[in-house]
């Protein structure tokens, strides 16, 4: 037996190459490794570094279901050789088994990264044998025993965190204890195994549709939280088991059994596993939140908009609802630029006479809608000093495209010989080089002809499992689309890298680090309900970075000035994504949005290195107070958000600051003060609005 223990950036991982030339991974904590922890009547055998299941193999030994634990040929992978090194971020394992039956070498890779007490991992597999190897699952990160620190037992210690996304109801975390997922104990802890898991995932194009493809779990008797994110833009799935006596997590890209994902592996070809991320912290949200920040900024593309983090106006929300025409935009980008927005976006209806959804395809500006063309507009926003830019969806296309039937079929998702149809498009396909030269056309003519430099780029179908063509299961061929339109996107941003483009899919139901490693900017919601938008807002940074999160302020017609304010401050802390019909707003309103965009340019240079907190928790719609606060080293910003309170006043717990001489000013707006006062002592601020609906912005400054 060999056993290595690593201590990086807070982590500590404990590898065992075992009597039998097993690698197994005992440990990934920030808690040290006690060998005691191990209560398993078999020792260390569940305790597998990956899990693979290759067709036609059996799994012998006890299970139960379809979960993925004692895979064939995963329970037979022998060690042969690790690699352990450091590269520009951090230190890196690769440990590589084999399965010599079949010949499938399996490398494990664990990147660390300096700093951040988190660590990205995959699975590269490669046929070394004679034959075809059918996969159906490989693990990208499998870890056993995430119960087994502390004396309580599992029901009575552990927290699951799943965090639960939908159309206009984007951004909810849940917590639920063991007994509410039914995995609740049964059995002695020694020979511990069901048939019952927690399984969380996404099937289709749409990732996060359902769930964002995150997850945690808090061990309370321990006070330490693991935590992790899966970085796909298609299907993925994570589940929570027992197993041998513990409880394990297993993260991966799409299955067989989930998502019609089979891969036919020929000899001398490999497969790498979709990505993901995994860090553990003594804690809770806050310190997950702050290391996954930290992390998503190390991963990001370097680009200028989130340094500059500039103030965008969309003309969708609460104003042209798209129906643009030069007649309705030329006063709007007048107002727009009184306010002090910096980039004017064009969104739906621009390129379409009348009803714009399923004639998408082709991007040609409507004469109808723009006499004097879609470049006198782009013209005319460029001299008020903003960067236009317009909504595209050029993943699709509509079946009323004059271009639609003009293209072989194989530019479409197929299935069963027909294109698959969603909302009356058709789902391009991205491995197709047709469709990227087609795509690629239409971005190099908007930034060529008419100067954009700002794309909303929209989607919204979802195309479901995949596509035959070209592929071994349908799930094999969303895969290589999901790939195909990421390597696409790096060649548009290596073109034209100071081009900004918002991923956006109804909003926020694309929400994941693969794009986001990408795009600048996410589209966080289609909510039109300001007062509700407030707990998407406060959420927003547990799934993106603040600098990333593009909220939608949208003043109604017909409001007041709390009501203003309120819109405003949704947006403060995170990227304003400006809307409202401004032309119709009376001064005094005017004022106040030009007030907050203002304060906005002064404090933007701190988001873009802030870490986020939740001094109330993490928001549900029905909660009566809201918050989020940003800090750094010496200046805190606060969030503070009444929703129908019975009360007037909260207190909001500031608990890094307890003792710490603070000056504490309201923000925003200046010239609508309200009463607060800080605690120093117990580390907190009382704030009193009187307004049932009413916000208020809080700047925290260390003397």
């Amino acid at each position: 037996m060999k056993r290595t223990e690593i201590q990086e950036n807070g982590l500590n991982l404990v590898l065992e190459i075992t009597d039998e030339n097993e690698v197994k991974l005992l440990h990934f904590s920030a808690l040290p490794f006690d060998e005691k922890d191990i209560i398993s009547a078999d020792g260390v055998t569940p305790f597998r570094l990956v899990e693979v299941m290759v067709s036609g193999l059996d799994r012998p030994g006890e299970r139960h279901g379809t979960k993925y634990v004692r895979t064939a040929p995963g329970y037979r992978l022998k060690y042969r050789d690790m690699k352990d090194y450091r590269n520009e971020t951090g230190r890196k394992l690769e440990i590589t088994t084999e399965d010599q039956p079949t010949g499938l070498s399996v490398c494990s890779h664990i990147q660390f990264y300096d700093g951040i007490s988190m660590v990205r991992s995959w699975t590269e597999l490669r046929n070394e044998g004679t034959e075809d190897l059918g996969i159906e699952y490989v693990s990208s990160f499998a870890l056993t025993g995430i119960e087994k620190e502390g004396l309580m037992n599992s029901d009575e210690k552990l927290e699951i965190l799943v965090p639960h996304n939908a159309w206009q109801k984007e951004l909810i975390w849940n917590r639920y204890s063991l007994d509410d997922l039914g995995m609740s104990i049964s059995q002695p802890h020694e020979i511990r195994r069901s048939s019952q898991t927690v399984s969380v995932g996404n099937t289709g194009n749409w990732s996060t549709k359902n769930y964002l493809p995150m997850g945690c779990v808090k061990n309370n008797e321990t006070d330490s939280m693991l935590f992790w994110q899966i970085e796909h833009n298609g299907s993925w799935y994570w589940e929570i088991s027992d197993q041998d006596g513990h409880m394990y997590v297993q993260l991966s890209g799409p299955t067989e059994h989930q998502s019609h994902w089979w891969k036919n592996l020929k000899p001398g070809d490999s497969f790498v596993s979709v990505p993901v991320s995994v860090g553990s912290v003594f804690g809770d949200i806050n310190e997950a939140a702050g290391e996954l920040t930290k992390y998503r900024r190390a991963i990001r593309r370097k680009n200028r908009d989130n340094e500059t983090l500039s103030v965008i106006f969309n003309d969708y929300m609460n104003c042209l609802w798209g129906d643009p025409t030069t007649e309705k935009e030329l006063p709007l980008i007048d107002k727009a630029h009184e306010a002090g927005c910096e980039y004017f976006c064009v969104d739906c209806g621009w390129y379409s006479d009348g009803f714009w959804w399923d004639g998408v395809g082709e991007w040609l500006p409507s004469e109808k809608r723009f006499p004097g063309g879609l470049k006198e507009v782009m013209d005319y926003i460029r001299s008020k000093g903003m960067i236009p830019g317009v909504w595209l969806e050029l993943e699709v296309m509509g079946i009323k495209c004059p271009k639609a039937d003009r293209v072989p079929d194989d530019w479409y998702f197929m299935r069963h010989g027909k294109r698959v149809y969603d909302r009356s498009r058709y789902q391009l396909d991205f491995r197709n080089p047709e469709v990227i030269a087609h795509a690629t056309e239409v971005i190099d003519r908007l930034v060529g002809e008419y100067g954009v430099g700002y794309i909303k780029m929209d989607y919204n179908i979802e195309p479901g499992i995949g596509t035959e063509v070209n592929s071994d299961s349908c799930g094999d061929g969303l895969l290589g689309h999901n790939r195909a339109y990421l390597k696409w996107l790096d060649g548009i941003f290596a073109k034209y890298p100071d081009l900004i483009i918002e991923n956006c899919s109804s909003g926020g139901l694309r929400m994941d680090y693969a794009m986001l490693s990408r795009y600048s900017i996410q589209s966080t919601s289609d909510q039109e309900d300001y007062v509700r938008y407030a707990t998407i807002a406060a959420n927003s940074p547990m799934a993106l970075t603040p600098e990333q999160s593009a909220i939608w302020s949208y003043p109604l017609t017909e409001g007041d000035k709390e009501e203003v304010i309120y819109n405003m401050i949704n947006a403060l802390l995170l990227r304003i994504h400006q809307s409202g019909h401004l032309v119709n707003l009376n001064p005094e309103r005017l004022e106040l949005v030009q007030e907050a965009i203002a304060y906005y340019k002064e404090i933007r240079q701190d988001i873009r290195t802030a870490l986020p907190f939740w001094p109330l928790g993490l928001s549900m719609y029905r909660d009566p107070w809201v918050s989020l606060g940003l800090k750094t080293e010496k200046r805190d910003y606060i969030a503070v958000w009444r929703r129908n309170s019975q009360t007037e006043r909260v207190v909001i717990p500031v608990k890094h600051r307890r003792g710490q001489n603070i000056s504490v000013t309201c923000g925003y707006p200046r010239t609508e003060p309200c009463r607060y006062q800080w605690n120093a002592q117990a580390g907190e601020l009382t704030v009193e609005l009187p307004e049932r609906i009413s916000a208020r912005l809080f700047q925290l400054d260390v003397q």
